[in-house]
């Protein structure tokens, strides 16, 4: 400020018409700034929404095949889309204490197998203590009812084989810490999901999770609105719908 002073010291003081002429192209510049990049913010005014820059692994990520996706099925929330911008995401799977250790350890190797696959779009870390994750995966029944808790939603998902029990559900809640909005992801998985379906459940639930908030049509893809028979592995129409959701703005990571 001390430089810009001198300078305006040094000059002769621009007449009216100069003046106003000065403040448009000012004006207009600043215009401009807002429209290249969504994070300048005009002064005074507080966007609802912004976008965050995509992360390096979708923006390096292209569909040389053009497979579509499914972006129109997911539902936006009451703070947009629901994506991450600190990354590594942190996951917590909790080891069940209820199974031998051998048990214990296949569940927990089932489920870190998800995380790494979509890892590969996303940076995921599977982290020791529950207190420091983003997402967390326990093995437990979800309740055949219930209502959406405050501030959040929730995702159930239901097989084919029992209508009436759901296999998974997926929660989120929202909080601020230093005036800025975050949110929590919790996911049940149920006892009931052994071998290739607890590893497609996670695969499904985690891809809510990290954005997806809502449901494929086609069999062929991770996101499919239930369980089949063969489960597939993430789809390029999955990845495409992913990449889609992080170039939607948010108010989740941004200063309230």
């Amino acid at each position: 400020m001390g430089t810009e002073q001198k300078y305006y010291n040094r000059n002769p003081k621009p007449n009216i018409p100069t003046r106003i002429f000065i403040f448009l192209g000012i004006l207009s510049t600043t215009w401009l700034l807002v429209v290249i990049n969504s994070q300048f913010i005009v002064v005074g005014q507080t966007p609802s929404t912004l976008t965050h820059p995509l992360p390096s692994t979708l923006m390096r990520w292209q569909d040389v095949k053009n497979s579509g996706d499914y972006f129109d099925a997911v539902k936006p929330t009451e703070v947009g889309y629901l994506v991450w911008s600190n990354f590594p995401v942190k996951v917590y799977i909790e080891t069940p204490k209820n199974l031998n250790k051998n048990q214990a350890s296949t569940w927990v190797n089932a489920v870190s197998s998800t995380v790494q696959e979509w890892n590969t779009y996303l940076p995921l870390q599977i982290v020791e203590q529950s207190e420091s994750a983003d997402i967390t995966i326990l093995r437990k029944a979800p309740p055949l009812q219930g209502n959406p808790p405050k501030l959040g939603g929730t995702e159930a998902d239901t097989a084919h084989f029992s209508p009436r029990a759901r296999s998974a559900q997926t929660t989120y809640n929202l909080y601020t810490k230093n005036n800025i909005l975050y949110h929590r992801f919790s996911i049940l998985l149920s006892p009931s999901q052994t071998g290739e379906y607890l590893i497609a459940a996670a695969r499904h639930e985690l891809g809510h999770a990290l954005g997806i908030w809502g449901h494929s049509p086609l069999q062929s893809d991770a996101l499919y609105f239930s369980q089949v028979r063969n489960p597939p592995l993430i789809s390029t129409r999955d990845v495409n719908t992913l990449k889609k959701v992080y170039e939607q703005p948010t108010k989740l990571g941004w200063q309230k």
